[in-house]
């Protein structure tokens, strides 16, 4: 099968699209070509995929990305047997003679304005009812695989659930040290900047430091940088996701300071999933899904919502009972290593996902036929 994957909005090297999807189309045997930002985000594509280099779309200047994107797509899938998109914006650039197309969705597309400061007040209006007008239609004339239970609320047909997960490793990592605590991911003010550059200045005189290690916003990244240069944090930037997480292990805990936003509220936080698949304590605000999580396992430690100094007071308390019980953190890691080992294992769920796309790549309509709340695996 030959496999089209293309996205504009999201990172060459993002975890859910490159090192699982891709991964595992390839280790199936299959050929991918990729349609990605890869100049844009200074990376080199992988081995193994046919690359095709396009702008990245970053904030409202899109226009040329979607282009760009278009006449892309158009090429690349002149061979191929299924396309598989990324991104709400691609929707708006698929080419008219196409295989079966894909969209994954993993984002709550309207959720998400709420985070994105640069859009103007009126848009925040205008643009819901159009992006609904947009997931609507491809609903009707699309394949569509969903990243989270929770999206049946906006997609109420038949489609099927890849869930988010990580790969774990197979033997339990080391125990939980006492000297750093990290964060791993894009970093925003939705996603808690301000609160860890905070955490971290009230750490310094205990002895522990925080490590940032992930892309940042543009409006977070002078704040970093200064904090970086008082010596409070490392700030390390982007790093692929498996070096990333590799780097994570040891840590005392792993922090997951979402605010209480749509788009993050009916969502599992996947970082929080890859620190326990590292044996890392987790810290998270209380997001319904991340704190039923962490609660049932017992393998963190849930803090309020709150301002600035509230969040960073909460946690920093919550870390430093963790640094003086060197049992408890060890046991909470464990805990959250076995639950990720036993059910969030994406090589448990990447044959299904493989299987799927054989599927549609080899039916004569464009209409998912599944029995309704099918889930991969089921």
């Amino acid at each position: 099968m030959r496999v089209c994957v293309g996205t504009t909005v999201h990172h060459p090297e993002d975890a859910r699209i490159t090192h699982r999807q891709i991964g595992a189309l390839l280790d199936a045997g299959h050929e991918v070509t990729f349609v990605a930002p890869f100049t844009h985000c200074n990376v080199t594509p992988r081995p193994g995929i046919r690359a095709v280099d396009v702008p990245r779309a970053v904030g409202l200047h899109r226009g040329k990305a979607l282009r760009a994107a278009a006449s892309a797509l158009r090429r690349a899938v002149r061979d191929a047997d299924l396309l598989l998109v990324h991104d709400i914006e691609l929707l708006l650039a698929l080419p008219r003679r196409r295989p079966p197309t894909v969209w994954d969705v993993h984002e709550d597309t309207i959720g998400a304005l709420r985070a994105k400061a640069y859009l103007p007040g009126p848009l925040r209006t205008v643009l819901p009812p159009l992006i609904r007008a947009v997931e609507g239609r491809a609903e009707r004339r699309l394949h569509l695989i969903l990243a989270e239970e929770s999206y049946r609320e906006r997609f109420p047909g038949p489609h099927p659930v890849v869930p988010n997960h990580t790969y774990v490793p197979p033997a339990p990592p080391a125990p939980p040290g006492d000297s750093r605590v990290v964060y791993v991911g894009q970093i925003s003010l939705a996603r808690g900047a301000a609160e860890m550059v905070e955490i971290a200045r009230r750490l310094r005189p205990h002895g522990i430091r925080l490590d940032l290690i992930g892309p940042a916003d543009a409006a977070v990244r002078p704040m970093l940088r200064d904090a970086q240069r008082a010596g409070l944090l490392d700030w390390f930037g982007y790093v692929p996701n498996n070096h990333a997480l590799r780097m994570a292990e040891g840590a005392l805990a792993g922090l997951s300071l979402l605010h209480d936003v749509p788009n993050y509220r009916e969502s599992t936080p996947t970082k929080v999933v890859e620190y326990m698949a590292r044996g890392i304590p987790v810290v998270t605000t209380p997001l319904p899904r991340a704190a039923s999580l962490v609660g049932r396992v017992d393998c963190g430690t849930i803090v309020p919502f709150g301002d600035v100094g509230a969040v960073a007071g909460a946690v920093v308390q919550s870390v430093l009972r963790l640094r003086e019980d060197a049992e408890r953190r060890a046991a909470m890691g464990a805990r959250g290593y076995v639950e990720a080992l036993n059910h969030h294992h994406w090589p448990a769920v990447a044959g299904a996902f493989v299987a799927l796309l054989e599927r549609w790549a080899q039916a004569a309509d464009t209409v998912p036929a599944l029995s309704p709340g099918r889930t991969v695996p089921a």
